[in-house]
């Protein structure tokens, strides 16, 4: 092992891991975190890691309980984790009722895709595990944050025999500086979440962005410095190259404001381009991870094939047998083909058309979903989860499934049908759908398989855990969406007429997909833009590959420029500025105290940093029920506000001064009692 072993990674080690009580609260944590992650993806399109609130949670609620023990605890964090992510199926699903195929959310459909797709993603990733997990020097931000509040919450009682102390005041501290700081902006709505400064480029614009997010500004103190530049690198090529330059050039449409209009071009073109630069990496990624990948499949192959060998392998590298490997994936693939089946066969085609399309359609989603597993396992590790631009991939796979069933329409002669058009583009949705369930569970689980790794977990009982967190969470995201669908609608998809549109849940990514899958089918997608992406995928993986073979430590990770690119940047500045902090810090500290008390420094960064995280998610979590209950109830969507629209300049200068001093707070952590 890479890791020095502490006393809950001794192979002979018998303490209770999977147990009803701890099942039970993963079941009941995921309703609430999948509820919560639901309506936050549809209402401002991001969902955030259940992962550290449920360890949290976990904590405080088994430590009544006898016997508690860390890896107890591990895996309620590991069961709400995957179902909490599981969420982000929303990204993809309420397409089907923005082009009317869908009246309502059909409850069994989307419950077999979702818990089919998670499961199919659980498996994918147990052959990564050692390639990634093991073998891999990657950050995994929230797996690592995890397993230390996992750890802090293991010592507690023992803290005076470590010299670092247990760390519950870091983490504390930071908890409560974050928590606080949500509160203020989210909910009272007194201090600002970003401060957004618009700059006349010539006849253009462009912007300079900063978002306030503390947990963000943690997950990038743990992501490092290569992965933090890379995504400035990223941010810069989309706003001091492509939207200055595509507002210089192109023609302010009527009655649009050049600030709109700046907006448009990002939205509209360079995301385009940035999904196109991720896919170049994504496959880059692969080809360069196949090694040991491949190398990870055979160990994994080899150990699972010889169950007796198990006797003599570490009980912290047993992962699922084959068999039960085998039996789950048949089970999986038997239900996806069953409801694929199920949704083609209405249109009244004939069977052996309705059989292709189904054969297809869960083909292609297993063969992509394989590599875009092992992609989203690496993103993971590279920034976290929460970070991670999970809608990214599903563009990527919007477009793939669509030309596929574009394909297949043709030479079927759907699109000669009244409403064939519109069958090609939900066929396009469902498969997406599977992928993207695939995508999102691979993305959480090898940060659940990390925490799991550094705190001594047993594998095979932590996927299986991930498989019943899958199931729990399936079953919650379908009535949850439809409740959401009836009580406030999608743009273009409102239940009622008297509904009032601007009231309605963006679901920015569903409407974003949706629109590339009909541009697709009516020829009106702006292909030139995804082939500039291609083709600035590929200058970045030569750029990186000349860093790493002419300098010593530079290098220029293609994946996260394509993410500097592609996701908004108000939620990358605050990544960049904790990336940079740390690093900052940390050589401060080793040149003015030496290595050993940089050590403790990173430490005691690293605990406050999974402190930032925990205080904001929780916050946000309590905060998205309490919006609920309001709005359904006819109140306000923010119930809890103390101050008016008209307040907004001045909370944004506010907001500003708290992010400053919550940065001067989170350095004097790191420095601790040292003088320099």
């Amino acid at each position: 092992m890479k890791q020095e072993e502490n006393e809950f990674m001794r192979h002979e080690l018998r303490l209770p891991e999977l147990t009803v009580r701890g099942m039970l609260l993963g079941a009941l944590l995921t309703v609430i975190f999948t509820a919560s992650n639901v309506y936050l993806g549809l209402k401002v399109g991001l969902t955030f890691s259940s992962a550290i609130p449920a360890a949290v949670i976990s904590m405080a609620v088994l430590k009544m309980a006898k016997n508690s023990n860390i890896l107890e605890n591990n895996m309620v964090q590991t069961q709400a984790s995957a179902a909490g992510t599981l969420s982000a199926i929303i990204f993809i699903i309420p397409g089907m009722l923005m082009i009317g195929y869908w009246q309502g959310f059909e409850f069994w459909q989307t419950l077999l895709v979702s818990a089919c797709g998670g499961c199919l993603g659980v498996l994918f990733t147990i052959p990564l595990r050692r390639a990634m997990v093991v073998h891999s020097d990657l950050a995994y931000p929230e797996g690592v944050a995890a397993a230390e509040i996992l750890k802090v919450g293991s010592h507690e009682k023992s803290a005076k025999e470590s010299k670092g102390g247990s760390g519950i005041k870091e983490i504390g501290a930071g908890g409560v500086l974050a928590g606080v700081i949500a509160f203020c902006t989210n909910a009272l709505q007194v201090l600002g979440s970003e401060l957004s400064l618009w700059i006349p480029v010539g006849r253009g614009m462009t912007q300079l962005p900063l978002g306030y997010s503390t947990a963000l500004v943690g997950a990038g103190y743990l992501i490092g410095i290569a992965a933090g530049l890379s995504m400035l690198v990223g941010i810069l090529i989309a706003w001091a190259g492509f939207v200055p330059y595509y507002t210089i050039t192109g023609a302010l449409p009527d009655g649009m404001t050049m600030q709109k209009f700046a907006g448009t071009v990002y939205q509209e073109r360079v995301r385009l381009i940035g999904a196109g630069a991720m896919g170049v990496a994504a496959v880059w990624t692969l080809i360069m991870l196949a090694k040991p990948v491949v190398d990870g499949v055979k160990e994994s192959l080899a150990a699972m094939h010889a169950p007796d060998s198990d006797k003599g392998k570490h009980r912290m590298d047993i992962d699922m047998s084959v068999q039960s490997i085998a039996m789950v994936f048949s089970v999986t693939v038997m239900g996806l083909l069953g409801i694929f089946y199920a949704f083609v066969s209405p249109e009244g085609l004939p069977v052996s058309e309705n059989l292709t399309f189904t054969l297809v359609g869960v083909g292609v989603a297993i063969l992509m979903g394989f590599f875009v597993a092992a992609a989203c396992a690496y993103m993971a590790g590279l920034v976290g989860t929460s970070s991670s631009p999970i809608s990214g991939i599903g563009i990527l796979a919007i477009i793939v499934a669509s030309l596929v069933m574009y394909a297949l329409c043709s030479s079927f002669g759907i699109f000669s049908m009244p409403g064939g058009e519109k069958f090609a583009t939900a066929t396009a949705i469902f498969t997406t759908s599977i992928i993207m369930a695939i995508a999102c569970i691979s993305n959480d689980n090898m940060q659940d398989l990390k925490t799991g790794y550094l705190v001594g977990a047993t594998p095979w009982r932590q996927q299986v855990a991930l498989l019943l967190g899958c199931v729990v969470g399936a079953l919650v995201i379908a009535p949850v969406l439809n409740l959401l669908y009836e009580a406030y609608g999608f743009p273009g998809a409102l239940p009622r007429p008297d509904m009032d549109p601007s009231q309605a849940l963006a679901a920015p990514q569903a409407a974003l997909m949706t629109t590339i899958a009909q541009g697709i089918f009516s020829s009106t997608l702006a292909w030139e833009y995804i082939y500039m992406g291609l083709g600035l995928g590929v200058i970045l993986v030569v750029v990186d590959q000349l860093l790493k073979r002419t300098t010593r430590n530079l290098c220029l990770p293609p994946l996260a420029v394509g993410m500097g690119i592609y996701l908004p940047p108000s939620v990358q500045t605050p990544l960049v500025v904790g990336a940079v902090l740390g690093y900052l810090l940390r050589k401060h500290m080793k040149e003015k105290h030496g290595e050993e008390e940089a050590k403790a420094g990173f430490r005691r960064g690293t605990l406050f940093a999974s402190g930032l995280i925990v205080g904001e998610s929780i916050v946000g979590v309590v905060l998205a029920g309490v919006i609920v209950a309001s709005v359904t109830n006819g109140g306000s969507e923010a119930p809890l506000a103390i101050v008016g629209k008209d307040f907004a300049g001045t909370a944004e200068y506010l907001g500003l001064a708290v992010f400053a001093a919550s940065l001067a707070i989170f350095s004097k952590i790191v420095l601790g009692s040292k003088k320099g």
